[in-house]
Protein backbone atom coordinates (compact mmCIF):
# COMPACT_ATOMS: atom_id res chain seq x y z
CA UNK A 1 0.00 0.00 0.00
CA UNK A 2 2.76 2.30 0.80
CA UNK A 3 4.78 1.89 -2.51
CA UNK A 4 1.44 2.36 -4.42
CA UNK A 5 0.90 5.64 -2.51
CA UNK A 6 4.56 6.84 -3.40
CA UNK A 7 4.18 6.03 -7.16
CA UNK A 8 0.83 7.80 -7.04
CA UNK A 9 2.27 10.87 -5.27
CA UNK A 10 4.99 11.28 -7.98
CA UNK A 11 1.96 12.76 -9.70
CA UNK A 12 2.60 15.71 -7.48
CA UNK A 13 5.69 17.17 -9.14
CA UNK A 14 4.06 17.84 -12.58
CA UNK A 15 1.48 19.30 -10.52
CA UNK A 16 4.21 21.73 -8.80
CA UNK A 17 5.80 22.45 -11.81
CA UNK A 18 2.60 23.26 -13.48
CA UNK A 19 1.58 25.53 -10.66
CA UNK A 20 4.52 27.43 -11.07
CA UNK A 21 4.81 28.19 -14.86
CA UNK A 22 1.34 27.81 -15.91
CA UNK A 23 -0.38 29.29 -12.66
CA UNK A 24 2.07 31.33 -11.15
CA UNK A 25 1.19 30.41 -7.98
CA UNK A 26 2.33 31.73 -4.79
CA UNK A 27 5.75 31.31 -3.19
CA UNK A 28 3.49 29.53 -0.05
CA UNK A 29 1.86 27.19 -2.10
CA UNK A 30 4.69 26.73 -4.07
CA UNK A 31 7.03 25.86 -1.07
CA UNK A 32 4.19 23.84 0.02
CA UNK A 33 4.00 21.57 -3.10
CA UNK A 34 7.70 21.41 -4.09
CA UNK A 35 8.93 19.95 -0.37
CA UNK A 36 5.97 17.33 -0.40
CA UNK A 37 6.87 15.99 -4.22
CA UNK A 38 10.34 16.10 -3.13
CA UNK A 39 9.53 13.08 -0.85
CA UNK A 40 8.12 10.52 -3.43
CA UNK A 41 11.19 11.34 -5.52
CA UNK A 42 13.95 10.80 -3.44
CA UNK A 43 12.55 7.65 -2.36
CA UNK A 44 12.57 6.52 -6.37
CA UNK A 45 16.04 7.94 -6.40
CA UNK A 46 16.69 5.29 -3.20
CA UNK A 47 14.69 2.60 -4.88
CA UNK A 48 16.75 2.52 -8.11
CA UNK A 49 20.11 3.23 -6.35
CA UNK A 50 19.68 -0.50 -4.31
CA UNK A 51 18.74 -2.05 -7.38
CA UNK A 52 22.03 -0.46 -8.99
CA UNK A 53 23.63 -1.77 -6.31
CA UNK A 54 22.50 -5.03 -6.76
CA UNK A 55 24.71 -4.87 -9.63
CA UNK A 56 27.36 -3.21 -8.77
CA UNK A 57 27.85 -3.21 -5.00
CA UNK A 58 27.53 -0.94 -2.06
CA UNK A 59 30.58 1.25 -2.80
CA UNK A 60 29.89 1.94 -6.69
CA UNK A 61 26.06 2.02 -5.36
CA UNK A 62 26.90 4.97 -3.13
CA UNK A 63 29.03 6.69 -5.34
CA UNK A 64 25.76 6.85 -8.37
CA UNK A 65 23.18 7.99 -5.65
CA UNK A 66 25.69 10.76 -4.34
CA UNK A 67 26.51 11.62 -8.35
CA UNK A 68 23.09 11.64 -9.33
CA UNK A 69 21.63 13.36 -5.87
CA UNK A 70 24.21 16.27 -6.07
CA UNK A 71 22.42 17.51 -9.47
CA UNK A 72 20.21 19.84 -7.65
CA UNK A 73 22.48 21.30 -4.97
CA UNK A 74 24.89 22.37 -8.13
CA UNK A 75 21.64 23.62 -9.86
CA UNK A 76 20.88 25.65 -6.87
CA UNK A 77 24.76 27.26 -6.52
CA UNK A 78 24.80 28.32 -9.86
CA UNK A 79 21.33 30.09 -9.59
CA UNK A 80 22.51 31.84 -6.28
CA UNK A 81 26.19 32.83 -7.89
CA UNK A 82 23.64 34.29 -11.05
CA UNK A 83 21.68 36.52 -8.49
CA UNK A 84 24.80 38.05 -6.48
CA UNK A 85 23.88 35.37 -3.53
CA UNK A 86 27.18 34.45 -2.42
CA UNK A 87 26.85 33.73 0.99
CA UNK A 88 23.91 31.70 0.18
CA UNK A 89 26.09 29.65 -1.87
CA UNK A 90 29.00 29.06 0.32
CA UNK A 91 26.41 28.15 3.11
CA UNK A 92 24.46 25.74 1.30
CA UNK A 93 27.52 23.96 0.64
CA UNK A 94 28.32 23.96 3.75
CA UNK A 95 25.52 22.81 5.31
CA UNK A 96 25.22 20.20 2.44
CA UNK A 97 29.16 18.76 4.11
CA UNK A 98 27.56 18.94 7.49
CA UNK A 99 23.98 17.70 7.19
CA UNK A 100 24.75 14.68 5.13
CA UNK A 101 27.56 13.04 7.69
CA UNK A 102 25.46 14.20 10.65
CA UNK A 103 22.01 14.30 9.75
CA UNK A 104 21.11 11.50 6.96
CA UNK A 105 24.11 9.16 7.77
CA UNK A 106 22.71 9.84 11.72
CA UNK A 107 19.41 9.04 10.89
CA UNK A 108 19.90 6.18 8.73
CA UNK A 109 21.69 4.27 11.49
CA UNK A 110 18.87 4.94 14.11
CA UNK A 111 16.25 3.72 11.71
CA UNK A 112 18.51 0.88 10.48
CA UNK A 113 20.13 -0.40 13.87
CA UNK A 114 22.99 -2.40 14.04
CA UNK A 115 25.40 -3.26 11.02
CA UNK A 116 28.13 -3.72 9.24
CA UNK A 117 30.46 -1.25 8.15
CA UNK A 118 33.16 -0.25 5.03
CA UNK A 119 35.50 1.18 7.88
CA UNK A 120 37.91 1.58 5.08
CA UNK A 121 35.98 3.04 2.59
CA UNK A 122 34.26 5.76 4.74
CA UNK A 123 37.08 6.55 6.59
CA UNK A 124 38.71 7.79 3.51
CA UNK A 125 35.87 10.16 2.14
CA UNK A 126 35.74 11.66 5.79
CA UNK A 127 39.51 12.21 5.43
CA UNK A 128 39.08 14.01 1.90
CA UNK A 129 36.30 16.14 3.75
CA UNK A 130 38.96 16.95 5.87
CA UNK A 131 41.97 17.77 3.64
CA UNK A 132 38.97 19.62 1.69
CA UNK A 133 38.59 21.83 4.61
CA UNK A 134 42.10 22.75 4.91
CA UNK A 135 42.64 23.24 1.51
CA UNK A 136 39.73 26.25 1.90
CA UNK A 137 41.52 28.26 4.50
CA UNK A 138 44.21 28.93 1.50
CA UNK A 139 41.34 31.86 0.08
CA UNK A 140 39.44 31.62 3.67
CA UNK A 141 42.07 33.30 6.40
CA UNK A 142 42.50 36.31 3.79
CA UNK A 143 38.79 36.59 3.91
CA UNK A 144 38.52 37.15 7.43
CA UNK A 145 40.19 40.85 7.15
CA UNK A 146 38.42 42.80 4.30
CA UNK A 147 36.09 42.27 1.53
CA UNK A 148 35.30 38.53 1.36
CA UNK A 149 34.37 38.56 -2.38
CA UNK A 150 37.24 40.96 -3.50
CA UNK A 151 38.78 39.39 -6.56
CA UNK A 152 42.36 38.17 -5.52
CA UNK A 153 40.18 35.60 -3.42
CA UNK A 154 38.35 34.42 -6.42
CA UNK A 155 41.54 34.01 -8.04
CA UNK A 156 43.88 32.42 -4.95
CA UNK A 157 40.60 29.50 -5.67
CA UNK A 158 41.16 28.49 -8.58
CA UNK A 159 44.69 26.26 -7.96
CA UNK A 160 42.60 25.48 -4.48
CA UNK A 161 39.58 24.06 -6.54
CA UNK A 162 42.25 22.04 -9.39
CA UNK A 163 43.72 20.35 -6.88
CA UNK A 164 40.86 19.23 -5.07
CA UNK A 165 39.81 18.30 -8.14
CA UNK A 166 42.45 16.11 -8.91
CA UNK A 167 42.13 14.57 -5.51
CA UNK A 168 38.82 13.80 -6.06
CA UNK A 169 39.36 11.91 -9.49
CA UNK A 170 42.35 9.88 -7.85
CA UNK A 171 40.87 8.73 -4.81
CA UNK A 172 37.39 7.96 -6.90
CA UNK A 173 39.15 5.77 -9.03
CA UNK A 174 41.06 4.46 -6.80
CA UNK A 175 37.78 3.04 -4.32
CA UNK A 176 35.66 1.95 -7.13
CA UNK A 177 38.30 -0.26 -8.22
CA UNK A 178 38.87 -1.56 -4.78
CA UNK A 179 35.02 -2.03 -4.65
CA UNK A 180 34.74 -4.01 -8.49
CA UNK A 181 37.37 -6.59 -7.14
CA UNK A 182 36.11 -7.15 -3.69
CA UNK A 183 32.26 -7.66 -4.99
CA UNK A 184 31.90 -10.66 -6.54
CA UNK A 185 28.07 -11.38 -5.68
CA UNK A 186 25.23 -12.13 -8.39
CA UNK A 187 22.05 -9.63 -8.66
CA UNK A 188 19.29 -10.56 -7.44
CA UNK A 189 16.16 -11.99 -9.35
CA UNK A 190 14.47 -9.42 -8.72
CA UNK A 191 16.22 -6.74 -8.78
CA UNK A 192 15.64 -3.69 -12.13
CA UNK A 193 18.17 -4.40 -14.91
CA UNK A 194 20.96 -1.91 -14.40
CA UNK A 195 19.88 0.15 -17.49
CA UNK A 196 15.99 0.05 -16.24
CA UNK A 197 17.77 1.57 -12.65
CA UNK A 198 20.28 4.22 -14.18
CA UNK A 199 17.21 5.41 -16.57
CA UNK A 200 14.87 5.79 -13.39
CA UNK A 201 17.91 7.67 -11.40
CA UNK A 202 18.37 10.24 -14.20
CA UNK A 203 14.88 10.77 -14.86
CA UNK A 204 14.21 11.38 -11.04
CA UNK A 205 17.14 13.21 -10.28
CA UNK A 206 16.56 15.97 -13.39
CA UNK A 207 12.59 16.04 -12.18
CA UNK A 208 14.30 16.65 -8.37
CA UNK A 209 16.67 19.42 -9.76
CA UNK A 210 14.10 21.21 -11.26
CA UNK A 211 11.60 21.05 -8.37
CA UNK A 212 14.69 22.26 -5.97
CA UNK A 213 14.42 25.18 -8.58
CA UNK A 214 11.19 26.55 -7.56
CA UNK A 215 11.48 25.65 -3.98
CA UNK A 216 14.34 27.82 -3.40
CA UNK A 217 12.29 30.37 -5.77
CA UNK A 218 10.10 30.18 -3.02
CA UNK A 219 12.46 30.40 -0.04
CA UNK A 220 12.66 34.04 0.08
CA UNK A 221 8.78 34.75 0.95
CA UNK A 222 8.81 31.66 3.32
CA UNK A 223 11.84 33.30 4.86
CA UNK A 224 10.90 36.77 5.16
CA UNK A 225 7.71 35.63 7.17
CA UNK A 226 9.81 33.47 9.38
CA UNK A 227 12.11 36.23 10.71
CA UNK A 228 15.86 34.00 9.85
CA UNK A 229 19.08 35.02 8.33
CA UNK A 230 20.04 34.36 4.73
CA UNK A 231 22.64 32.14 5.97
CA UNK A 232 20.54 30.26 8.05
CA UNK A 233 18.22 29.61 5.39
CA UNK A 234 21.40 28.39 3.18
CA UNK A 235 22.99 26.39 5.38
CA UNK A 236 19.84 24.51 6.92
CA UNK A 237 17.02 24.98 4.74
CA UNK A 238 18.17 25.30 1.43
CA UNK A 239 21.09 22.45 1.97
CA UNK A 240 18.78 19.96 3.48
CA UNK A 241 15.94 20.58 0.78
CA UNK A 242 19.08 20.40 -2.07
CA UNK A 243 19.51 16.97 -0.21
CA UNK A 244 16.58 15.37 -0.22
CA UNK A 245 17.78 12.41 -2.31
CA UNK A 246 20.72 11.29 -0.03
CA UNK A 247 18.05 12.07 2.72
CA UNK A 248 15.31 9.98 1.75
CA UNK A 249 18.10 7.43 -0.25
CA UNK A 250 19.76 6.50 2.80
CA UNK A 251 17.05 6.14 4.89
CA UNK A 252 14.86 4.09 2.87
CA UNK A 253 17.87 1.98 1.98
CA UNK A 254 18.57 1.46 5.76
CA UNK A 255 15.16 0.35 7.19
CA UNK A 256 15.81 -2.46 4.65
CA UNK A 257 19.13 -3.68 6.68
CA UNK A 258 21.67 -2.51 3.68
CA UNK A 259 23.51 -0.15 6.45
CA UNK A 260 26.71 -0.42 4.47
CA UNK A 261 24.79 0.71 1.45
CA UNK A 262 23.30 3.99 3.33
CA UNK A 263 26.59 5.10 4.80
CA UNK A 264 28.10 5.10 1.46
CA UNK A 265 25.70 7.19 0.26
CA UNK A 266 25.61 9.77 3.38
CA UNK A 267 29.38 10.21 3.68
CA UNK A 268 30.21 10.05 -0.02
CA UNK A 269 27.64 12.11 -1.04
CA UNK A 270 29.88 14.92 1.27
CA UNK A 271 32.78 14.00 -0.27
CA UNK A 272 31.45 14.67 -3.50
CA UNK A 273 30.18 18.25 -2.13
CA UNK A 274 33.44 18.99 -0.51
CA UNK A 275 36.23 17.76 -3.08
CA UNK A 276 34.07 17.72 -5.92
CA UNK A 277 31.07 19.94 -5.95
CA UNK A 278 32.61 23.50 -4.51
CA UNK A 279 35.54 23.39 -6.63
CA UNK A 280 33.22 23.10 -10.16
CA UNK A 281 30.89 25.80 -8.73
CA UNK A 282 33.87 27.93 -7.67
CA UNK A 283 35.40 27.17 -11.29
CA UNK A 284 32.12 27.68 -12.94
CA UNK A 285 31.43 30.93 -11.14
CA UNK A 286 33.90 32.18 -13.78
CA UNK A 287 31.62 32.11 -16.35
CA UNK A 288 28.45 32.83 -15.21
CA UNK A 289 30.49 35.84 -12.81
CA UNK A 290 30.45 37.27 -10.23
CA UNK A 291 33.36 34.73 -9.42
CA UNK A 292 32.83 33.27 -6.28
CA UNK A 293 35.98 33.00 -3.84
CA UNK A 294 35.69 29.72 -1.33
CA UNK A 295 35.95 32.50 1.47
CA UNK A 296 34.60 30.39 4.32
CA UNK A 297 33.40 31.87 7.29
CA UNK A 298 35.27 30.07 11.00
CA UNK A 299 32.13 28.94 11.85
CA UNK A 300 31.51 27.08 8.56
CA UNK A 301 35.02 25.90 8.28
CA UNK A 302 35.29 24.28 11.77
CA UNK A 303 31.24 23.14 11.38
CA UNK A 304 32.70 20.73 8.23
CA UNK A 305 36.26 19.39 10.41
CA UNK A 306 34.59 18.80 13.14
CA UNK A 307 31.36 17.10 11.63
CA UNK A 308 33.69 14.76 10.02
CA UNK A 309 36.38 14.44 12.53
CA UNK A 310 33.31 13.06 14.83
CA UNK A 311 31.61 10.73 12.48
CA UNK A 312 35.29 9.73 11.94
CA UNK A 313 35.44 8.16 15.61
CA UNK A 314 31.68 7.11 15.79
CA UNK A 315 32.10 4.98 12.77
CA UNK A 316 35.94 3.60 13.98
CA UNK A 317 35.05 -0.16 14.94
CA UNK A 318 33.49 -0.34 11.64
CA UNK A 319 29.30 -1.50 12.86
CA UNK A 320 26.36 0.68 13.28
CA UNK A 321 24.51 1.03 16.78
CA UNK A 322 20.87 2.92 17.11
CA UNK A 323 21.97 5.16 19.77
CA UNK A 324 25.21 6.60 17.81
CA UNK A 325 22.78 7.57 15.19
CA UNK A 326 20.82 9.58 18.02
CA UNK A 327 24.21 11.25 18.86
CA UNK A 328 24.94 12.16 15.64
CA UNK A 329 21.26 13.32 15.66
CA UNK A 330 21.84 15.34 18.27
CA UNK A 331 25.40 17.11 17.13
CA UNK A 332 23.67 18.11 14.00
CA UNK A 333 20.87 19.95 16.46
CA UNK A 334 23.50 21.78 18.02
CA UNK A 335 25.27 22.49 14.79
CA UNK A 336 21.75 24.66 13.83
CA UNK A 337 21.76 25.92 16.51
CA UNK A 338 25.04 27.79 16.20
CA UNK A 339 24.50 28.77 12.59
CA UNK A 340 21.09 30.23 14.04
CA UNK A 341 23.11 32.59 16.11
CA UNK A 342 26.19 32.96 14.26
CA UNK A 343 23.56 35.56 11.71
CA UNK A 344 24.63 36.97 8.47
CA UNK A 345 28.25 38.05 7.91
Amino acid sequence: MARRLLWGSLLLAPVTIAARFAFHAGDVTLFALAAISLIPLAWLIGEATEHAGEHTGPGIGGFLNASFGNAPELIIALFAIDSNLPEVVRGSLTGSVVSNILLVLGLAMLLGGDGRLDRRSLLLQLMLVFVAVLAFLVPAVPSFHGRPERHSLALLTIPVAIVLLGLYVATTVRNLRRHRAAHTKEAHEQAWSLARALAALGTATAVTALISEILVHSLDGFAKAAGLSEFFIAAVIVAIVGNAAEHGGAVVIALRGKMELASEIAISSSAQVAVFLVPVVALLSFAIKPALPLSFRPVELIGMGGAAAFVAFVIRDGRSKRWEGALLIAVYAVFVVWIYLAGDR
